[in-house]
């Protein structure tokens, strides 16, 4: 599967109905949240998808206006993803969870949390002309296809994000473009100070683009908070957030894709470390960092780009892999703040290749016991 996404123009009366399309999908996810609620609280009945089905088939029959004057297939869509919140919760409840917070009971979605429809391909929504055509939507919506598509056009997501609107198109087509081999693999240690380290001691600085916009942040946000809830001037100033919060996660991505591409051009097999992100940003005094490096969206991307160019993409246990001579084997410890690897073996180096270097080691090991 490949996922396109490209950037969408409709005009005023386009865009109220897509806002009234996206108002009916919140409507209906919630009413059967609603009625799913209910029976199981009433007389412990699960009322699921196939039942919800049903009902939607039902309500069309009966003329409800917030149904009918949708697309059948989006409305299942719609249902499927409130399955898939039901699914996801009973997974947690299994896994076990944090006694606080609670598995996470799936939540009715407020006016600004439901922000795309998703149509199946020839059934609601298709490409026309190079324009996207949806089902009562008056007109055609311009588009930029900025690239070719490639494989056959499976589904259609029409998303808003801040005051702009997207389409992404998930395809059948599975991106294969095997690079020539370099006979060179390496160990990668993720970090903050920079956001890669390579066993060949190459850096890949950390840009910290959230920490770049944080005076701007804290100025929009104390300018909403004294803006009038419901106010016109509230409006707007949600929406230069939403845009800035736009902004820093674009850069974030560009950033991840750069260093993913980079590393698979150069290397045959990249060994880096199996992060329990989650756990690690509970620590107060690193989880803006940890969360601003993108650690797993970088280890995601990397799997995902040497799976599509022939390469080989290894987590190994992180366990220890900053403390290890990489040269003697030796335990020496030291705390974040050092940041040069110094042994009585002799070996000086920076901690952060001294880490990529036994991640390396790891890696070696693990292909040979596989």
């Amino acid at each position: 599967m490949l996922t396109y996404q490209f950037r969408l123009y409709p005009n005023q009366e386009q865009i109220q109905e897509l806002f009234r399309q996206l108002g009916c999908h919140r409507w209906l996810y919630n009413q059967m949240l609603a009625c799913q609620k209910a029976h199981w609280e009433l007389d412990r009945f699960d009322y699921n998808f196939f039942k919800q089905s049903k009902l939607l088939t039902k309500m069309r029959h009966q003329g409800e206006p917030r149904v009918t004057t949708i697309n059948r297939s989006s409305a299942s869509q719609t249902l499927a993803r409130l399955k898939k919140a039901y699914e996801n919760f009973y997974r947690r409840c299994k896994q076990g969870y944090n006694k606080d917070e609670g598995p996470g009971y799936p939540k009715f979605k407020g006016r600004n949390r439901f922000d795309s429809i998703t149509f199946v391909n020839k059934n609601g929504a298709r490409l026309k002309d190079g324009r996207l055509y949806i089902q009562y939507m008056p007109g055609t919506i311009k588009i930029r296809l900025h690239r070719p598509i490639e494989g056959n056009i499976k589904i259609f997501t029409v998303k808003k994000k801040a005051d702009h609107w997207y389409l992404n198109i998930v395809t059948d087509h599975v991106v294969k473009e095997i690079l020539p081999t370099t006979g060179i693999d390496v160990g990668i240690d993720l970090g903050i100070t920079h956001l890669v380290a390579t066993s060949d001691g190459q850096f890949f600085p950390n840009p910290k683009h959230l920490n770049h916009s944080q005076k701007k942040l804290r100025r929009l946000q104390r300018h909403i908070s004294r803006c009038k809830k419901g106010s016109n001037r509230r409006k707007k100033a949600v929406l230069q957030l939403q845009r800035l919060h736009m902004k820093i996660t674009n850069q974030r991505s560009d950033t991840v894709c750069k260093i993913a591409c980079q590393l698979t051009d150069q290397y045959d097999n990249i060994f880096m470390e199996d992060l329990q992100v989650k756990n690690m940003a509970k620590n107060s005094k690193l989880s803006k960092s940890i969360a601003d490096a993108s650690w797993n969206t970088l280890t995601n991307r990397l799997e995902v780009k040497a799976l599509a160019t022939g390469r080989t993409a290894l987590k190994v246990d992180p366990k220890n892999t900053s403390q290890i001579c990489s040269g003697c084997g030796e335990i020496v410890k030291k705390d974040l703040s050092v940041r040069t690897h110094k042994c009585d073996c002799g070996l000086t180096l920076d901690r952060d290749v001294n880490a990529a270097l036994n991640i390396k080691g790891r890696g070696y090991r693990l292909q040979g016991a596989t």
